[in-house]
């Protein structure tokens, strides 16, 4: 069979249902498009395929990068490559959309301050994790596709990041490398070559799959632990909405929340707010906020709050109680807000984030739930939406943003897989 063609095969269906839930009806045409195109780049068959889902956040908003608890879940949306070893230690990658053909030496595994922030840098840094692990890697050809559009809050870079490491574990490997393991390699890449200092939610997220709560006290061992719920069953679905604004100019504020968090946890002699006894915090509030600064104490407020409304969540849905789920989903949002203070940027008028937020308020108030997702300042929003109301919310989405702004979303049972056609 022409390897393009099996796209629409038995097998190739049962995969997308396994991926892409109800929108695997779409996934033979882009696998199809996604082969052409490597073939014209790097020859015909053999070839192999991997996937690493996007991810949303559905509890605690900054909390990972200070050692706490994160209630998220891989999605329906990927990215994908189509790609085979080329016997040198050279990668090769072009990716849907970007003209230019990345090229990385991986006889050189250093940081090289030169491709911060780029492609290149996570190429590498991935690399380099493996490497230092003991394990094999080589250089690979590949071709790359993605849905998780890049500064849509859904992680593409942790997508990314976790696909590279598939790639080099299933063509170099043993295709066996622990899934959290895979996620630390991925997030050392995006802090020390691409130089952005994320946590380790979205890369955790995007490896292990389905719905998951993550406990990071200890960050080299971050307790994973999956939580078994349907939401489809309860009538309810996830959408996501892109309010316009681009991640990419936001480092600076991003880096902010860590920093400032963890200033405040300094001031009682830790180096995380997980390692600050809550209590002793209220004590010595004036004073800490003396020292360091308004700000820093009510982002150390939201920490608190939000790190224990994730084991809050986590319970209410292992006992199947979704209105008290739905309410720890607006108290979180609520409490970035006011008080992470990352729905928007000081000063600029565009704030689309609290505008969809408003409006979600008015659609869903006492059926369903609402919050900033992800990193925050600009991007998207996360909702629950009942089914009943699921097209009247995204029309409205819609026609406040742009077509095609909310997306319907189903959660991915399995993390960064290789796809056997």
């Amino acid at each position: 069979m022409d390897y393009a063609h099996r796209s629409g095969s038995a097998q190739a269906a049962e995969q997308f249902a396994r991926l892409y839930g109800a929108a695997a009806m779409t996934a033979p045409q882009r696998y199809r498009a996604m082969i052409e195109a490597f073939a014209s780049y790097y020859g015909e068959a053999p070839f192999r395929i991997f996937s690493a889902p996007g991810r949303i956040e559905i509890g605690g908003n900054h909390t990972d990068h200070n050692a706490g608890r994160v209630l998220a879940a891989a999605v329906s949306l990927d990215t994908a490559a189509c790609c085979r070893a080329n016997g040198t230690q050279t990668v090769r990658l072009r990716s849907e959309g970007y003209p230019d053909e990345f090229i990385v030496d991986l006889t050189n595994l250093a940081p090289d301050p030169a491709e911060r922030e780029t492609t290149s840098a996570l190429i590498r840094g991935v690399a380099a994790g493996i490497a230092k692990s003991g394990r094999p890697i080589g250089g690979f050809d590949a071709y790359v596709t993605s849905t998780v559009l890049k500064g849509s809050g859904l992680s593409s870079s942790a997508a990314f990041e976790v696909l590279i490491a598939a790639i080099l574990d299933g063509l170099f490997g043993d295709g066996a490398m622990d899934p959290v393991e895979r996620a630390r390699i991925a997030q050392r890449a995006e802090n020390e070559f691409f130089g952005k200092p994320c946590g380790l939610m979205d890369q955790s997220a995007s490896s292990v799959g389905g719905l998951v709560t993550i406990d990071f006290a200890d960050p080299a061992r971050a307790d994973v632990r999956r939580v078994s719920f349907d939401f489809a069953s309860t009538g309810y679905q996830p959408v996501v909405v892109d309010t316009g604004g681009d991640h990419a100019e936001l480092t600076r504020e991003y880096a902010s929340i860590r920093s400032e968090m963890e200033q405040v946890a300094a001031q009682f002699g830790a180096r995380v707010l997980r390692h600050v006894d809550e209590q002793e915090f209220f004590r010595r509030l004036p004073e800490v906020a003396r020292r360091t600064s308004h700000r820093a104490v009510l982002r150390a407020l939201h920490f608190f709050s939000d790190n224990k409304r994730v084991a809050d969540q986590a319970a209410a849905l292992t006992a199947g109680d979704i209105e008290a789920f739905l309410g720890l989903v607006i108290a979180s949002g609520e409490s970035s807000w006011k008080l992470l203070q990352n729905c928007y940027v000081g000063g600029e008028t565009s704030q689309g984030i609290p505008l969809a937020l408003a409006v979600s308020e008015r659609i869903l108030r006492g059926r369903g739930a609402w919050r900033v997702h992800g990193g925050g300042f600009a991007g998207t929003i996360l909702a629950f939406v009942p089914s009943q109301s699921l097209d009247e919310y995204l029309s409205a989405m819609d026609d406040l943003f742009s077509p095609g702004a909310a997306i319907a979303l189903s959660i991915r049972g399995c993390g960064a897989t290789e796809v056997r056609l």
